[in-house]
C-alpha cells in the first residue's frame, strides 16, 4: 500500500522558516552518478506528490513539470570519482548538501529523507526515516531527482549501447550483467562497486 505523505507535516518545522525536503536516487546502481533535489513547496505545488517508486513514468514527467513550475528546486550530485574516494553514502550525503546549497533561497530546516544527515548544511535538519512517504517536499524532491537522473541515464544508453541502462538506469539487472559480459566495463561504472571491481580483477588477472 503505498503510503500517502501528510499535508500538514512541513507546518510542523515552519517556525525555522522556509522548508525543504531533500531525497537522493542513485545509491544502488553499478553506473552513472548520485542525483540529489532538495525542494521548498510553493503555495501552488501539485496534489499526487508520493514517493517516486509508487508513481508511473509518465506521472512522473508531469508533476517533474509541475514542481518546476511552483516551487524552489535545487538540485546536486555527486560524480563518480567522488562516490570511488568517499564511499556510496558519503557520496551521497554530500550531494545532498549540495541540493541544499542550490535552492533559490536558503531554508531554514532541512527534512532529509533516510537515517543520517549531511554535514555542512546551511540550515537546521532532521532525518526522516521512509520520508517520501510522509513529507510531500521529500516526495516532490524524490521525483526531481528520479527523473534528472532517469533521463540522464537514457542519454548515457545511447553513447553506450547494450547494458539496458534505458530501462535499468544502471542497476544490476539481468540485461546489464550480459551487457558488462559482452562489452566490458565503461567509463561510468563504478568501479569500487563488487561486481565491477570483479570484473576489473578477472580482466587483470588474464592479461598476465
Amino acid at each position: 500500500m503505498v503510503q500517502i505523505p501528510d499535508p500538514d507535516f512541513e507546518a510542523r518545522y515552519a517556525h525555522f522558516g522556509p522548508v525543504c525536503g531533500v531525497d537522493e536516487v542513485g545509491r544502488g546502481p553499478w553506473a552513472g552518478p548520485v542525483v540529489t533535489a532538495a525542494v521548498i513547496l510553493g503555495p501552488d505545488a501539485p496534489d499526487g506528490l508520493r514517493d517516486s517508486k509508487a508513481l508511473s513514468a509518465s506521472r512522473r514527467d508531469a508533476l517533474f513539470d509541475a514542481i518546476l513550475e511552483t516551487c524552489q528546486v535545487g538540485i546536486g550530485r555527486a560524480e563518480l570519482d567522488e562516490i570511488e574516494s568517499l564511499n556510496i553514502l558519503k557520496a551521497s550525503l554530500l550531494a545532498m548538501t549540495r541540493a541544499v546549497e542550490a535552492l533559490p533561497t536558503t531554508p531554514g530546516f532541512a527534512l532529509i529523507d533516510g537515517n543520517k544527515l549531511p554535514t555542512n548544511l546551511p540550515c537546521d535538519a532532521e532525518a526522516i526515516v521512509k520520508g517520501d512517504g510522509k513529507s510531500r517536499a521529500i516526495a516532490a524532491a524524490s521525483i526531481i531527482a528520479k527523473v534528472t537522473r532517469d533521463r540522464e541515464m537514457v542519454a548515457l544508453a545511447q553513447q553506450y549501447p547494450g547494458y539496458g541502462w534505458e530501462t535499468n538506469m544502471g542497476y544490476g539487472t539481468k540485461a546489464h550483467q550480459e551487457g558488462l559480459s559482452r562489452y566490458g566495463v565503461t567509463p561510468h561504472h563504478r568501479r569500487g562497486f563488487a561486481p565491477i571491481h570483479k570484473i576489473l580483477v578477472q580482466q587483470n588477472y588474464s592479461t598476465r
